[in-house]
Formats: structure tokens, sequence, C-alpha cells
């Protein structure tokens, strides 16, 4: 059977996750082979749900927790009587420019992130502390108390820094801060010229690098393509200049260094899938709520 590319729908526009408490209650079944971009976690509150990725099973029970990362092939089968959390998120949009540069540790460019459930499944306390931010998650989403969205992008932060610190194997941490360092100029340059057009030539003799050298070595230390990345943080700020001032599209497209309309539309659509027009539409309806 095919696998299914799953589109995770967010009920806040401005907040990129997707949490629900789901429970299953008749004959046990088989869910079809699926993946999607964001980041997943399942805790099982009760019940049993074996979850079967491409090379690896896990067995979980109440209590339990798991990882599955983006684009990770999966499926699952509950009891009749589970009762279990999803989370659901895309990482890239709880990272800003002094903070990327640690997204490469929970990509799958070198290894699957779920190979990272050795953490939850060898040190209880941090399973514990991660299952009590979910839990603290789905209760804000719930909620809506204002400052929701700041508290769950704190707990997901939570749970990503409970990953990194409790990683004793270092399957995620291959590097020490010498290379973010290093960076450093090059990612300060790009904060100071997102109404440039940012060149890669022009980095290089900031990093001190040469042109081969530097896309590879940006590439693997930040996780991100150095061209993927300067995009990454103009649709990021043409995203704040859509909810702050009173410009036109195209004006918008001008003030981030993007003037040609049809790819400031195609990067703008890449990492929201919608227009800007419909994304400022969508804020404006979702605030007035």
């Amino acid at each position: 059977m095919e696998a299914i590319n799953e589109k995770v729908m967010y009920e806040n526009p401005l907040l990129s996750i997707r949490i629900f408490r789901a429970q299953r209650r008749g004959e046990v079944q088989y869910t079809n082979w699926h993946y999607h971009k964001q980041l997943e976690l399942l805790l099982v509150l009760s019940g049993k749900l074996d979850v079967y990725l491409e090379a690896d099973s896990y067995q979980m029970r109440s209590g339990d927790l798991l990882i599955i990362g983006d684009s990770e092939l999966h499926r699952d089968r509950g009891s009749k009587d589970l009762d279990y959390i999803v989370l659901q998120f895309d990482l890239e949009q709880f990272f800003d420019h002094s903070s990327i540069p640690y997204i490469r540790y929970f990509s799958d460019s070198q290894l699957p992130l779920s190979r990272a459930n050795y953490i939850f499944k060898e040190n209880e306390a941090i399973k514990a502390q991660a299952a009590s931010c979910i839990e603290g998650i789905l209760q804000e989403a719930s909620r809506k108390e204002t400052g929701y969205e700041l508290a769950v992008s704190i707990l997901i932060k939570q749970i990503l820094l409970l990953l990194l610190r409790g990683d004793t194997r270092k399957l995620l941490v291959e590097q020490d801060n010498f290379d973010k360092i290093r960076l450093k100029p090059v990612l300060d340059y790009v904060e100071n010229h997102l109404n440039d057009r940012i060149l890669v030539e022009e980095v290089c003799k900031i990093a001190n690098m040469s042109y081969y050298y530097f896309v590879k070595y940006f590439k693997k230390t930040v996780g991100l393509s150095f061209t993927e990345y300067v995009n990454y943080r103009k649709v990021k700020w043409a995203e704040r200049i859509l909810l702050t001032k009173d410009l036109s599209i195209s004006e918008v497209g001008e003030r981030i260094g993007m003037p040609n309309m049809a790819h400031f539309y195609k990067m703008f659509k890449k990492y929201n899938d919608c227009s800007p027009k419909q994304f400022q539409r969508k804020m404006t309806m979702w605030q007035r709520q």
C-alpha cells in the first residue's frame, strides 16, 4: 500500500502545532503507513500502542513517550482501550536566528530522529518531564488564555532541550560550539541585510572560506543550505511586516529584498502553505476571534 503524505492542519495559524487527545474504544486496527513534515510526539496515558517505523518498532504502554522525526514513515496499532496524546509541530517555526544552528540536531539529515527514543527509555526523569510538558501544551492549547502561544513555544523548546541534554550517546549532538561561533558573523550579517540581495560570495569573505567549503560547512552546521536559511529568515520577516505594517504585498516583497513577486509568493507559500494575502487575512480573522 502506498504511504500517505499527511497534511497536518493547525488550528491557530500563528502557532505551527497540532495537539489532541485521542481515545480508541473499538476493534484493534492498524493505521496506514504515513509521513508528514512535522515532528510528532506520542504520549500514552492508558492502554497499549504499538508503533512501527521502517527499521524499528516500539511497544508503548501507560506513561511511555515516543518521538518521530519529520518525514519518517510510520504506522501504529492501538489496543481497544487506548487513551493517548498526539503532538505534531513544525520544527523550523520554533527557532530564531540565534538558536537555529540547533535545528540540525533534530532533522533527519544524519540519522532518523526516532533513534533518540533511547533517551526516554533509559532516563525516567527526562521522560516524566517531557510528558509533563506535553500535557501542559495540551492544557494551554485547550484553554487559550492570554499568552498561551508563548507558553506553548517555551514548553516545546523545553522538550527539545531535554533531548539535547539527555543525549548521553551523542546521537544528536555531534559537534561543539566552535562551528556556531565561527558562523555567528555570517548569521548576524544576514539579519542586518534582510532587505538586500544577499550573495553567497559576500558571506564567504566574512567567513573567510572558499565558496564550496562554505556551502558544505553551513549546511552541515545549520541543517539548512545557506539559500534556504536566507529565504526562511526573509519570509519570517515578511510575516512580521504583514501583521504590523500597512503595506501592499509588493511593498513587503521590496522590503525583504524579494522584488520578484513570483519568487516571493513561491518562497512564502513554501513555509506557510498559503499566499501572503491569505496569511494576512487568516491572521486578522484569528486575532478578531
